[in-house]
Formats: structure tokens, sequence, C-alpha cells
């Protein structure tokens, strides 16, 4: 009679956690292309092509409070890459891959309020992360991962790097192998 109740109970509390998870992340929104005349499956090795960042903060709104977020960001890639069994590679590689990251927090949104149907401007922060894989023969892209989202001031570090997870997750999870 034990053992039942404890499976219940850990269905429960799984159960919450992947509610939590969710309602972290639900905000996030996540597309992919491929180029179709692609091979990916062909590429087996990647090299940085680089990144940027294009931040419009002009209160100072947005910092990343206690880590690098484009170490994070390399760092989740690369564990998604290899997990497609791709290695990184010094000499010749057969990817490129680069990203953008752009934070708008004067980004303006209209919100209507359902009892009088006026509409009015809010500010909704924006964030945006783009990666990017190029063959590195041709020089042109072969995939596009993008994934948008409401930038929160009051997340975590902890919460910031689970959303960044996500996000990452979500897009490579797309990239056909």
């Amino acid at each position: 009679m034990r053992s039942l109740f404890s499976l219940p109970a850990l269905l429960i509390g799984l159960l919450l956690l992947s509610a939590c998870a969710s309602s972290l992340t639900r905000d996030i929104e996540v597309h992919t292309e491929t180029d179709p005349k692609a091979n990916l499956a062909a590429y087996k090795s990647y090299a940085w092509l680089g990144s940027a960042g294009l931040l419009n903060d002009p209160q100072g709104l947005w910092k990343p409070k206690g880590f690098d977020v484009d170490r994070e960001i390399r760092k989740l890639i690369d564990s998604r890459l290899q997990a497609k069994g791709m290695v990184r590679a010094g000499n010749q590689p057969d990817l490129l891959v680069g990203y953008v990251l752009g934070i708008d927090m004067d980004a303006l949104e209209l919100k209507k309020n359902p009892k009088t149907n006026f509409e009015t401007l809010h500010n909704v922060p924006k964030g945006a992360l783009v990666v990017v894989l190029v063959d590195a023969d041709s020089g042109f892209p072969v995939w596009v991962g993008e994934a948008v989202a409401n930038v929160k001031t009051s997340h975590s570090d902890a919460e910031s790097r689970k959303r960044l997870d996500y996000a990452i997750s979500e897009m490579f999870s797309q990239l056909p192998r």
C-alpha cells in the first residue's frame, strides 16, 4: 500500500515540476529553416564563425547578472551539435557556426482592455537569438534557427540559463540529421 501512495505522489510532483518549466518558457517561440538541397547528414565537423550582440537598452535595465551570455550560448550550441554527431574542428570544418543575440528593452506592443476594447501601447521588452550554420566551402547558409521571447529582468541566473537551454534545445531538436 505504501508503494502505491508514493507512486501517485511522485507523478504529481513530476507534473508540477513540468508545469513550472513550461511557465518559465511558454513565451519562447522557436522556428527553423533548412536549405532543401542541403544534405545535413554529410556534415561531420564545425568551427565557430563568430557571434554578435545587438542591445537597445538606454535605461540599463537588461544586464546578464552572473554569467557570460556568449560563453553560455556557445557551450549550449556546442553540446547540441556534438549530440548530433558533429565534432569541433580546428582545420577545414564542414560547417561554420555563428549567432546573433538581440535585446530591445524599448519594444512596444498594443494591449487591448477587454472591458473597453481600447488599445494602448505597453512596453514589452523582446529578445531574439538567431543561429546560422553555413557550408564552409560555399559560404551559403544551410540551416537557420531563431528563438524569440519576452525579456524578463526578474529572472535568476538559473532561470535565465534554463530559458537559453530550452530555446537552443528546441532549435536543435529541429535540425535534421
